[in-house]
């Protein structure tokens, strides 16, 4: 059996530096931000707010200066990131390309990729999403049966992608698609495309409402897409290797445990008058669980940091972090005698509603529990 290690952060005085500065700005920018609105900080799409981070620096933050970056440490972006996430800012516009495109390009795209691309996240104003997940398959990602067939010049795509969350408002996808063999030949023959949703023919974008009555999801269909050969991110076939480093980049960052954050501080809000020893015990089980979290997540950003690959560590990060997150709203409810309603006054109670509608997404979002796990056990030799 392998045992896992999470490197200890030290003290990094340049992000802490940037915390306050950081949350000075978002004190002003976001101050009459409704608690229900920052519950929605992952889905908050606002081109306006990511441009202003970009303005900062605050976007493409650890990427090389001669792409839009500022080659400044993975502390200090994590301090961007888990700042922003806990204040509610709506982070949707720049949230997956900053996080997990641009790194992606940035490692296995072309240098006229990086060129036209990178510089656009960096400054907040490029807009992606992400083709991975289809019908029918659930999370056997290795399953994809969406195809780029060898064309004059280029790909021809056809397939269907779902639960793309903001296609719909993106500029450009990262298409995960089979440019060889069968679904049976599983990882092999995988390879990912550069897809401009903003000029390409023959794609369809269609709503899919989720159980909150919100529109974030999509179905993205390719009828015979035509995407030049200059669309091919890294080496043909070797798209399994590259997807797997991107879902690195999304499993192991602070968003793994807070998006319930605005819940706790309603929570927190309701009991700070009268709070019993249930309410103290729970209180205290959380914020513990909230450290201890953090900790291992801000371990991964070491690794990143040292330019390792923190596959197995970013997927337990993601599992602790999406139990606590759905736990939440079941314990907010044994201590507060009150039913989750979306249209209530009281903010505690409005939050309590949406956090319970979307929390059964957060064990689906970037690999289901029973994925994750399989990666775990492989990582630790028990598989």
């Amino acid at each position: 059996m392998t045992t896992l290690h999470f490197p200890s952060p030290a003290r990094h005085e340049a992000a802490e530096a940037l915390r306050e500065e950081v949350r000075a700005f978002l004190a002003d920018e976001l101050a009459t931000r409704p608690p229900l609105a920052r519950a929605d900080s992952w889905n908050g799409f606002d081109r306006d707010f990511s441009r202003k981070l970009g303005q900062r620096g605050w976007l493409g933050m650890t990427w090389p200066k001669q792409y839009g970056g500022h080659e400044r440490s993975a502390f200090e972006r994590y301090v961007v990131v888990e700042e922003t996430l806990a204040a509610g800012a709506p982070v949707a516009a720049h949230w997956i390309a900053d996080r997990q495109s641009g790194p992606s390009l940035l490692k296995y795209g072309t240098e006229e990729q990086k060129q036209a691309i990178l510089p656009g996240i960096a400054a907040g104003e490029t807009v992606f999403c992400i083709g991975m997940s289809e019908p029918d398959s659930g999370s056997d990602l290795a399953a994809t049966r969406t195809r780029a067939v060898p064309a004059d010049g280029g790909w021809r795509v056809t397939g269907t992608k779902l639960w793309t969350t903001g296609a719909h408002d993106a500029d450009y996808m990262i298409l995960f698609c089979r440019t060889s063999g069968t679904p049976a030949d599983r990882q092999a023959g995988t390879s990912q495309l550069l897809v401009d949703l903003r000029t390409t023919e023959g794609i369809t974008i269609r709503p899919i409402i989720d159980l909150a009555g919100q529109h974030h999801f999509n179905e993205v269909h390719f009828e015979d897409a035509f995407l030049p050969a200059t669309a091919l991110i890294g080496t043909e076939g070797a798209g399994w290797e590259q997807v797997m480093s991107e879902l690195a980049f999304e499993r192991s960052g602070p968003e793994r445990f807070l998006s319930s954050m605005q819940l706790l501080i309603e929570l927190v809000g309701v009991l700070q008058d009268a709070p019993g020893e249930a309410a103290q015990l729970a209180l205290g089980r959380l914020t513990a669980h909230l450290i201890t979290l953090r900790r291992l997540s801000r371990g991964v950003a070491v690794m990143l940091e040292a330019g390792e690959n923190p596959g197995t560590h970013a997927a337990i990060v993601k599992d602790l972090g999406a139990t606590f997150e759905q736990e939440l709203p079941d314990i907010a409810r044994s201590l507060v005698d009150a039913e989750p309603d979306a249209a209530s006054t009281s903010d505690f109670v409005a939050v309590l509603a949406h956090i319970t509608m979307n929390s059964p997404s957060f064990s689906l979002r970037g690999g289901t529990r029973e994925i994750l796990r399989g990666i775990i056990a492989r990582g630790l030799g028990l598989r």
